[in-house]
């Protein structure tokens, strides 16, 4: 009960940052595509917000079908498919100020991002089964925003603002996590997994390890790069390729499965469908190329990692 409440405050708090971006979007008279991108944050903070815990109406408690919000999610991906979300300009300090409290701070401005990940990692830890992981991440942002307000003496509106600015730098690709997620449900339930093992037996011969180990790192890696998302990709593959083609060989499994996950993120570092890990960070740091610029930088690490991981599961799981 205590984690599902927290889970939905989370989810209401993220909804709360889509409401101001359309608060102030509305706000701006020289906004290039106001009513257009208001609606499209609208929306997704009406999705973050009241999907699950419903809408009052007098004294009555309504609860928002799901396939309304598929209705709601197919206008979100009109308005970003005709390029109708955009955003104007933001409340931000001057390059003086930045760089006068960089030198004021130091490096007491990491702490709140080490906090971020220490505090995330007690809570897991000790509380796993009580609140879960993405409650053990939203606790350990609150406090590390916390923090970050002590140490740089920041305001409330300089925090919603740069949230903001965030949100609206990264757009409509802020929403693939979730999307990708959801379609690797569709596609595991589908039997996609079915369908790739049929055909990886036409290529495969059955019993030979080395070439079903291949099959399934690369598969992971490919098939993450078209995801965006190993959690998605690992459902459909793993029972395509890793059951019948590994796992059956002899393999163990929780090595199997381990490595099989982080050689699936070897293709998160090599496609701009992984939006957390290299749109957003093109958004924070302004790079021009915004789809492939880190791409370009983690290419040739990710194909060595990937080709270590097919090494250490042909070595390890057997």
């Amino acid at each position: 009960m205590l984690k599902n409440s927290l889970t939905e405050l989370l989810y209401v708090l993220c909804g709360l940052v889509c409401f101001y971006s359309v608060f102030v979007t509305l706000k701006d008279k020289s906004h290039p595509a106001k009513y257009t991108t208001a609606l499209f944050w609208g929306i997704l903070g009406f999705t973050f917000t009241f999907s699950r815990i419903g809408l009052l109406w007098g004294n009555e408690k309504i609860m928002i079908n799901d396939t309304f919000i598929g209705y709601l999610i197919l206008v979100m991906a009109l308005l970003s498919a005709f390029k109708l979300v955009k955003f104007n300009k933001f409340n931000e300090s001057t390059n003086e100020f930045k760089e006068k409290m960089a030198q004021s701070i130091g490096n007491k401005i990491f702490i709140p991002a080490l906090s971020l990940a220490i505090v995330a990692f007690l809570v897991a830890q000790f509380w796993t089964k009580q609140l879960g992981s993405l409650v053990a991440l939203g606790i350990s942002t609150v406090i590390a925003l916390i923090l970050a307000i002590i140490i740089t003496k920041g305001k409330g509106c300089e925090v919603a603002e740069d949230g903001r600015r965030l949100l609206e730098l990264v757009g409509p690709l802020s929403i693939l996590p979730q999307l990708l997620a959801a379609l690797g449900s569709v596609f595991a339930a589908a039997g996609v997994g079915n369908v790739i093992a049929n055909g990886i037996k036409t290529v495969i011969p059955q019993g030979n390890i080395l070439l079903g180990v291949i099959a399934y790192c690369i598969g992971m890696a490919l098939f993450t790069m078209i995801m965006g998302n190993a959690f998605a990709a690992f459902a459909v593959i793993t029972a395509g390729i890793g059951v019948p083609f590994v796992f059956s060989q002899g393999a163990n499994p929780v090595i199997a499965s381990a490595l099989a996950l982080t050689a699936g993120y070897c293709g998160t570092l090599m496609t701009p469908m992984a939006a957390n890990f290299n749109i957003v960070p093109t958004a924070i740091l302004e790079i021009d190329d915004k789809k492939y610029g880190l791409i370009k930088y983690q290419l040739p690490i990710a194909l060595i990692m990937l080709l270590i991981h097919i090494i250490l599961m042909y070595v390890w799981a057997f």
